[in-house]
């Protein structure tokens, strides 16, 4: 293994540095030129500020033998004929189990004040592709999530990948914090992409925990940061779950939220050139999302796995607008959350009704389905009927049905409410679902 590293050590060693000059910059957009024979799309660039200080970049395009690049930092003390000169070929990570419990910034830099992270073994590409469909594995075992209303009516299993959408304020962040202390699994990698700052430190003392951050890599890059690092977060959140998924282990893959990644795609597209499409979304974007999310799922047979759990924020509750229609396209299942349950007070606020797992029925049992089937039905008349009973135009007895959604639905619904720190289990999930349907 030794070896292994130092002949991949010797591979990245460059002969020498190519220089080239800075010679526009427009808007987020940075031209060079001088480097275009030794760049390459993808690949690092290192700017030079009047300080000495060094600026990473990353060429995203060429036009007239000049390199177009986008920063990782500020521009601040960059001009024109600012020195530049090529770094690397394309973003590489050295994760290990050392990283577990750290929190690292979409270059791989601890940003938690532990010191600086060990180098692992062996390099791993940032920008990774998804395993060979025909080499993959199906879906595995069912896997507890914790959360009474995912575990009865929206399962999910091993390797599956599912989506939360939401609007603003209706209770996903907190959704996934229940799911990242409560799912089981080995390892944990979260990223949180283009979120509030000052979440970051609540979300790791009161939301993970310590015994939850033990077994987690957090990747953080807030939505003040360039959209280099927003879009690089993303992809170095995958990376590592690639990483411990090839060693054999249940990674749980979770992400906040694949709109920010999307809006920073949309914002490197625009800023190089591309034309706007749907909603102001360049074509890249929607070539980027299934690249993205396909990198989770199973393994190719040595039993590793990588669940996916993924945010998405819904532009003005509008879950058909085009990411949230492109991404509920690609994953494995769908859960919708309704800013009118959240607001009669019932959390988290799941419309199990619109919410989806393409794992089902195979993943419950007979009896599971049963009961799964039986409180739908009674959620879904109680639904199509709540105008009239407000209104009272409906008079009891006058359709069994009805009468048997008025006496169900309400216990139901207490049932799916739930605290952020309650935790419950699958089994003892449909136990009192049973008791209540009688």
């Amino acid at each position: 293994m030794h070896f292994q590293s130092l002949a991949e050590d010797l591979k990245t060693v460059s002969t020498g540095l190519v220089y080239g000059r800075l010679a526009a910059v427009k808007g987020l957009m940075v031209e060079v030129t001088g480097i275009g024979q030794a760049a390459s799309v993808g690949a690092r660039i290192g700017l030079q500020r009047r300080d000495g200080e060094t600026v990473q970049a990353e060429v995203v395009g060429f036009r007239d033998n000049r390199a177009l690049c986008l920063p990782y930092g500020n521009l601040d003390g960059i001009g024109v004929g600012s020195k530049a000169y090529a770094l690397a070929a394309e973003a590489e990570v050295r994760p290990s189990h050392a990283w577990l419990g750290r929190v690292v910034n979409g270059l791989g830099e601890p940003v938690d004040g532990k010191g600086p992270l060990p180098r692992g073994a062996l390099p791993r590409v940032v920008r990774g592709k998804p395993p060979a469909a025909h080499a993959r594995e199906r879906v595995g075992s069912k896997i507890d999530l914790g959360v009474r209303a995912l575990d009865v009516f929206a399962p999910c299993c091993k390797g599956q990948r599912l989506g939360i959408f939401a609007g603003s304020g209706v209770g996903k962040s907190v959704l996934l914090s229940m799911l990242a202390r409560y799912t089981d699994c080995d390892v944990a990698i979260i990223g949180l992409i283009g979120e509030r700052g000052r979440e970051v430190q609540e979300f790791l003392e009161d939301d993970l925990g310590p015994e939850g951050l033990a077994r987690s890599i957090v990747v953080v890059a807030t939505s003040d940061e360039p959209a280099l690092m927003r879009r690089q977060a993303a992809y170095l959140t995958f990376a590592l779950a690639e990483h411990f998924r090839d060693q054999g282990q249940h990674v749980l893959c979770m992400m906040d939220s694949v709109t920010r990644f999307a809006m920073a795609q949309r914002e490197i597209g625009l800023a190089s050139g591309e034309p706007p499409a749907s909603k102001g979304y360049t074509p890249t974007v929607f070539a980027e999302l299934p690249k993205l999310l396909e990198r989770a799922g199973p393994g190719t047979g040595n039993g590793g796995a990588i669940t996916g759990l993924f945010t998405v924020l819904v532009d003005g509750d509008d879950h058909n607008e085009p990411v949230a229609d492109a991404v509920r396209g690609i994953l494995d299942g769908h859960i919708v959350m309704q800013r009118s349950i959240a607001e009669r007070g019932r959390y988290p606020a799941i419309n199990v009704l619109k919410s989806v797992s393409r794992t089902l029925p195979h993943a419950h049992s007979d009896d599971e389905n049963r009961l799964m089937r039986a409180a739908k039905a009674h959620l879904s008349v109680y639904a199509d009927m709540e105008e009239m009973i407000r209104l009272g135009a409906y008079r009891k007895g006058s359709n069994p049905e009805v009468d048997a959604a008025l006496n169900y639905a309400p216990r139901i619904e207490a049932f799916l409410n739930q605290r952020k720190g309650d935790h419950s289990f699958a089994a003892d999930s449909f136990q009192q679902l049973a008791a209540i349907l009688g």
